[in-house]
Parts: C-alpha cells; sequence; structure tokens
C-alpha cells in the first residue's frame, strides 16, 4: 500500500514541499490556513490535485461556471481545502471531516479507490458522493495487456537484451527465443468491467477464444465479445481452460489474495497469467513458487503487493517475468479523458442529475 504522503507527493507537489509521514499531513491540515480568502468563491468551489492542461480547465470551468483550482502544492491545497464543495484528487487526509466541513463530492482521478479506505470517505455514512474514473482506462490497459501477451510470446526482453549485447543470433532455437501465437488460443478474463470488456473485444480481434467471469449470468442473452461465462464459483473451471489469464477486477474484500495455490495450480503449464488490477489480489509468494516450479508459463505483472516492488525481490530476476512500475493505464489522452468525465459530471451535479460512476460502498468499488 503506498503511504498517504506519497499520495501527496505524486499528485500534489510536483514542484512543492509534501510532507513526508502521514502524522505530517495530518499536522499540516489542522494549522490555521494561510490567506483563507483566497479559496472562497461566490459559487461552487472545484478544487483538484489533478494537474488539468489550460485547455481543459477552460472546459471544466465552462462546466462548473467558475474557476476550477489545480493546486500544485500541499499547503495550498490544505488551504483550499476548507472551501471545496467538490474535490478531484487520488488523495485526501485521514482528518478531511475537519479540515474540509463543505466537501460534498469527490471526484477520484483513477479507478481504483482501495488507497482511500483508511479515511474512511468511502463508507456510507461519510454523507460524500464518490465518483470514479472507471472506464477512461480501458483502451490504453487494454493494448498494455496485449503487449504484456505478445512480448512474451516472442521473448521480446531477452531480444532486447541481445540487441544491447549486439548478438545476432542465427536460430531461435540458439536463446530460446518464442513463437507463440495468440490465434485460437483461449483468453480467460477475470473480471469484465470497462477494461475487460475492452481486453474482450481486442482478444476477439486476435482470433482467440474469449471467456470471463460475470456476477450474473443471463443465458438467453448471446454475448458477442465472450465466448461463455463463468461465475467466481466455477473460476477453476475458467482457469483450467485458459491459455492467457487476465485479472481486472477491483480490490475489494472479495477479491482480496482470489488468486493462491488453488487458483495457479489450476492453470496449464504454459499459461501466461496477466494483473493489471492491484497486486493484493495474487498471493505473490505463491506466484513466485508458481513461476519457478512450473505451475504456469510466466507472468506480465503491473502491479506488487508492495510498490515500489523490493529490490531483493525475485520476481526482478526471473526469465518468466514482465515487470512495470504501475503504469498501464498511462496515456497521453489521459487529461483529455478525464477532463470529458469531469466535466459531464460537473454539469449532472449542478442540474442535481445522477452522477457517471457512483461508488456503491456494498460492492466496494
Amino acid at each position: 500500500m503506498v503511504e498517504c504522503a506519497a499520495f501527496a507527493y505524486n499528485n500534489i507537489a510536483p514542484g512543492g514541499q509534501a510532507p513526508t509521514t502521514c502524522a505530517e499531513v495530518a499536522e499540516e491540515a489542522g494549522k490555521p490556513a494561510k490567506g483563507e480568502q483566497a479559496g472562497m468563491t461566490d459559487g461552487l468551489n472545484v478544487l483538484s490535485t489533478f494537474q488539468f492542461s489550460s485547455a481543459s480547465q477552460k472546459v471544466l470551468q465552462d462546466a462548473a461556471h467558475t474557476k476550477v483550482v489545480c493546486s500544485t502544492n500541499t499547503e495550498e491545497f490544505l488551504s483550499r481545502l476548507r472551501y471545496a464543495e467538490v474535490l478531484c484528487s487520488y488523495w485526501i487526509p485521514d482528518n478531511w471531516r475537519d479540515i474540509a466541513p463543505r466537501l460534498r463530492w469527490l471526484q477520484v482521478s483513477g479507478a481504483g479507490v482501495d488507497g482511500l479506505q483508511s479515511t474512511g470517505i468511502l463508507a456510507a455514512s461519510s454523507g460524500i458522493k464518490i465518483t470514479t474514473a472507471i472506464g477512461i482506462h480501458a483502451n490504453t490497459i487494454g493494448e498494455y495487456v496485449f503487449g504484456s501477451m505478445l512480448m512474451f510470446n516472442r521473448t521480446w526482453p531477452e531480444m532486447v537484451r541481445l540487441q544491447d549485447r549486439h548478438v545476432w543470433p542465427l536460430s531461435a532455437n540458439w536463446y530460446k527465443l518464442g513463437g507463440r501465437e495468440l490465434h485460437e488460443q483461449t483468453l480467460g478474463i477475470v473480471g469484465l468491467g470497462s477494461i475487460g470488456r475492452r481486453i474482450a473485444q481486442l482478444g476477439k480481434a486476435f482470433g482467440m477464444r474469449v471467456m470471463a467471469t460475470k456476477r450474473t449470468i443471463h443465458e438467453d442473452r448471446p454475448d458477442e465479445d465472450v465466448d461463455e461465462f463463468y461465475t467466481l464459483s466455477r473460476l477453476h473451471d475458467m482457469l483450467r481452460q485458459s491459455d492467457y489469464v487476465v485479472l481486472a477486477v477491483p480490490l475489494t474484500a472479495e477479491t482480496d489474495g482470489m488468486i493462491g495455490e488453488a487458483e495457479l495450480r489450476a492453470m496449464r503449464p504454459h499459461t501466461y497469467l496477466v494483473n493489471i488490477a492491484r497486486g493484493r489480489i495474487i498471493d505473490e509468494e505463491m506466484l513466485i513458487r508458481a513461476l519457478r516450479e512450473g505451475w504456469i508459463g510466466g507472468a506480465g505483472l503491473d502491479v506488487t503487493q508492495r510498490e515500489p516492488l523490493p529490490p531483493d525481490s525475485p520476481l526482478y530476476a526471473m526469465p518468466n517475468v514482465i515487470l512495470t512500475p504501475h503504469i498501464s493505464g498511462d496515456s497521453v489522452h489521459y487529461d483529455r479523458r478525464l477532463t470529458d468525465l469531469f466535466a459531464d459530471n460537473l454539469r449532472r451535479y449542478l442540474a442535481k442529475e445522477p452522477l457517471r460512476n457512483m461508488y456503491d460502498p456494498i460492492r466496494g468499488y
């Protein structure tokens, strides 16, 4: 779990001074604000720790009928938070109840909300509307997933290392360079949300057989993207048939640790497992054992149980692992897509209409 100070540093103060501990965040938040009048507006007060571009700020201003302040400094953010009715952010201090008395709506600037659990803002009793950015990552993460699978199939990381060493293999067999294909292979998707749906569509484009888990299955409703559905109670049945498995579920009490020894043993010795969800969904120690002992063929991990992944983790040196530092959702189009969603929700909020991507405390996403 990323510490709250890291959230503050990454999302509030790219050029400012961020607190270094959760306690310092709380202490700073409790101080009297400097220049409090600067946080006051006559209408809706909107604050963001996401650094929207100038063009996007204009779009948001038109939607909100007021300026949307993008804070770049922790002290300024904490000062303005006292007056904010609407906040767009990945992060909020644990003592937000004391320092944000006017807050009514938090637009999370990412899809996952598990980093906010400790704050209590996700509880139904908080009285705060929570909306997420679910959906804006679908294309980006979908492409990442297939990039990872294609890299594994062609042993691309090893080919790059050979290039760095100026080595030209005269045969693919010399360095065990792979030649696997996606065509006519079976893809199992755990979680058919917006990201899972896009992965299914891309799987179909590659000529794959696509299976997916779903809470409720309607046998009388054919799906053009998925060949067969499974409830989570039948997860093992899907895993046994899959050549590729993609985890695309949110982190909830139900999904925490859902991929353990039994699930890894249910997969095939050549199965490639891709996790673009959260590291805690997999029992990491058991995954390392599975990779070492050949229960599965390999893994593409954009997330791990601890982030940053400790330097002594065995995952770094495993030849059948492709690691990336939680960047599968990054895109040059992120600003525009988040702007479109937030602007639409701002218009809905002012019109007292239902907001998009409302967080459900019962489901946990």
